[in-house]
């Protein structure tokens, strides 16, 4: 790291693997380590320069390069330069500001920076190793069962992968809403925790959505929305009963279930198993994460939190955490428990996102399925 003439510090990453998505986690993920030993976070980057003989693969507008940045930095985007060179490999250089004092705030009993350790579920796994396999995992088990990517919008993001047990009846459907802070990730890297529902005779549809900042948090609400009312009424066509919808959702996939819960415009929908997710998110309004997606307006992130709604009519409603889940989510899920008259949350084994595995096989399948009235 070394300072420049503008007064900000550089930071410089090469990588030389082949895969232009594997090459940008390499290099982003030791960007985001240089920032982190310099006592800053992916708010105090200014701007970056990519510098690669192949710059065509490396362009924003390729979704996987675009999903493989906001693995590393979600929404939070600098001024980038991609620049052709003619050495192999792909260098970056990242300029970033020093970082300030934080103010004496205190939020919820926590002071800024451990408030912004509480809600960074990311300190809990190696995420570029997760990411990686969760990838390579959930393109396999697509590949084996034909994920269809309907469309059940016009934009990029409203496609949907549906997952069909064996035969032609029909049958019920559980809709997983993925998680990523509403900022990352994407429907494949989820495939695989499908297994255990279509075990169980269940459909399994996972929708897309765009991602913040560039699509507000209201619209990804609403796109969630619309894929449950596209497999409604797609429902004869695609050899599903309608009459039992059921809705699952992880982190911030977990506040859009809970959220669609509350919308007048949904489905009927017969079950909810709410996984880790984030349900008042006035505290995020007070971390340069909330700032990003708007959540310092307090009476957005006030109408955006499920915890500020009645019980919806949905009959049954369960939650989830993991058991190493800091203690601001785990009081989240405890929280809305209470307030929507639910049972108590299930701690399940392992971490924010280990706890997926879960789905497969366990405890919380087992909820799952008795939720669902199974």
């Amino acid at each position: 790291m070394s300072a420049s003439e503008s007064g900000l510090f550089e930071i410089v990453a090469h990588s030389t693997e082949a895969d232009p998505v594997e090459a940008l986690r390499d290099a982003l993920s030791d960007i985001l380590s240089g920032l982190v030993a310099a006592g800053c976070g992916p708010h105090h980057l200014r701007g970056m320069i990519w510098e690669t003989d192949r710059p065509e693969a490396f362009h924003l507008s390729r979704y996987t390069v675009e999903l493989a940045y906001r693995e590393v930095f979600a929404g939070f985007r600098p001024p980038i330069a991609l620049r052709p060179k003619a050495g192999a490999g792909l260098t970056i250089s990242a300029r970033h500001a020093t970082a300030q004092p934080l103010p004496d705030t205190l939020v919820d009993g926590y002071g800024l920076r451990e408030l912004g350790r509480q809600y960074s579920p990311r300190l809990q796994a190696d995420m570029k190793a997760l990411f990686r396999q969760w990838s390579r995992d959930g393109e396999a088990f697509r590949a084996r069962h034909g994920g269809a990517d309907l469309a059940y919008g016009p934009g990029r993001f409203e496609t949907l992968d549906l997952y069909r047990p064996g035969g032609t009846s029909r049958v019920p459907v559980f809709a997983f809403i993925h998680g990523g802070y509403w900022q990352a990730s994407d429907k494949v890297q989820h495939a695989q925790f499908a297994q255990g529902l279509l075990d169980a005779g269940f459909a399994v549809a996972m929708p897309n959505y765009g991602l913040a900042p560039d699509t507000p948090l209201e619209v990804s609400l609403a796109q969630n929305i619309a894929a449950l009312n596209f497999l409604i009424r797609e429902a004869d066509a695609l050899g599903l009963d309608a009459s039992r919808l059921h809705i699952s959702g992880h982190s911030a996939g977990g506040h859009l279930a809970a959220m669609v819960l509350c919308a007048q415009d949904a489905p009927p929908i017969t079950s909810a198993l709410l996984l880790s997710g984030l349900y008042d998110l006035k505290p995020l309004g007070h971390l340069p994460l909330g700032r990003l997606l708007g959540l310092d307006d307090a009476g957005r992130a006030e109408r955006l939190s499920p915890l500020a709604h009645p019980r919806p009519s949905t009959p049954r409603i369960a939650l989830a955490v993991g058991e190493g889940e800091s203690a601001a989510f785990k009081g989240q899920s405890a929280r809305l428990a209470s307030a929507w008259r639910a049972p108590e949350p299930l701690i399940c084994p392992g971490h924010h996102f280990s706890m997926l595995e879960g789905l497969n096989g366990g405890a919380l399948l087992d909820l799952a399925l008795t939720t669902a009235g199974r």
